[in-house]
């Protein structure tokens, strides 16, 4: 069995939330792993994932191609994870995820690294969602200045440090009611360990070179499925309150502007409007979880792992009891 500590991978935005995993994964498979993050203090939780001297972070910023080129010194694949789901300050969709995903691209054209970019599903030229557009912008860029990468297109990503389930967690903690948008719009979510599981085939060479990965969980559920599970999780009784999308995007123009978990963009609005799952096309083509030899985990089997802190009894809940 041939050894990987002779690869080099860098992984941008790999201290955040699906980064740690990734990081994680590749660590299991002997990678020596750079972590080109905005600001290196902050990634220390990540050296207890590996062998000593095994993960090294350096600062990159996207919006700093210098800085891109000496991440990429000497390393053999790039890795993107970096992305916003709202924009903020100079965290812009185009500058992060279209532009900045095009300044990592040629960065590893440049060292004659392989490239693997994590994209989302929903990526889409046409889309009235800037997020949307930008992602689709993105995976063009890359293709473009690389070939051969892999692009892997998740749904919505749930797991331990998530700001999908935590979020509706924290929103029943607080609320009596629960507003929902787009509430029968189709999700099917998958966990952050099987898409760190597919970063890492990719990384491997177990993926075909310049083909675009769909990656779902096992179950196509509606948000007001989704939040049925989260609340039954939770132990917690909440009203369910579905918004029109007229009403959630007048809504959104006052919540964009809100703290931590009330807020709610435009954008995001315009997101909820389209069904987020696996095409037909992929499935056809093997270019899925499945594809690649992995199981995807439920939501049931995973999310009890981590939302009992929102029960009212911790993990002693009524229900277990």
């Amino acid at each position: 069995m041939t050894s990987n500590i002779d690869t080099l991978v860098t992984v941008f935005g790999g201290s955040g939330f699906i980064g740690r995993h990734v990081v994680s994964a590749l660590a299991r498979r002997d990678y020596r792993i750079r972590v080109a993050v905005r600001r290196p203090e902050l990634a220390g939780h990540l050296q207890p994932l590996g062998r000593v001297g095994q993960i090294h972070a350096v600062q990159a910023n996207l919006r700093y191609p210098a800085s891109i080129e000496a991440a990429m010194r000497g390393a053999h694949v790039a890795i993107n994870l970096v992305g916003i789901l709202a924009e903020g300050g100079a965290q812009k969709f185009d500058a992060v995820q279209a532009e900045g995903a095009a300044s990592i691209a040629k960065a590893a054209a440049a060292v004659g690294a392989r490239m693997v970019h994590v994209s989302a599903i929903g990526a889409d030229a046409a889309s009235p969602a800037r997020y949307a557009r930008s992602k689709a912008a993105g995976e063009q860029a890359v293709l473009a200045a690389v070939p051969t990468a892999t692009i892997l297109r998740p749904s919505v990503v749930f797991g331990p440090e998530d700001q999908f389930t935590n979020r509706f967690a924290s929103l029943a903690r607080m609320l009596p009611v629960v507003p929902l948008v787009g509430a029968e719009t189709k999700l099917q979510p998958v966990y952050v360990g099987d898409v760190a599981t597919a970063v890492a085939e990719a990384v491997d060479g177990n993926t075909r070179p310049g083909a675009t990965y769909e990656l779902g969980g096992p179950e196509q559920l509606t948000m007001r499925e989704i939040i049925e599970i989260i609340l039954e999780t939770i132990d917690r009784q909440r009203l369910l309150l579905p918004l029109p999308f007229g009403l959630a995007s007048l809504q959104a123009m006052l919540l964009q502007f809100a703290p931590g978990d009330l807020k709610l963009t435009p954008d995001q609005v315009e997101l909820l409007k389209v069904d987020n799952i696996v095409s037909e096309a992929a499935k056809s083509a093997g270019l899925t979880l499945q594809g690649l030899g992995i199981t995807p985990d439920s939501m049931q089997a995973i999310v009890p792992s981590y939302l009992w802190r929102f029960r009212k009894t911790g993990q002693f809940a009524r229900k277990n009891a």
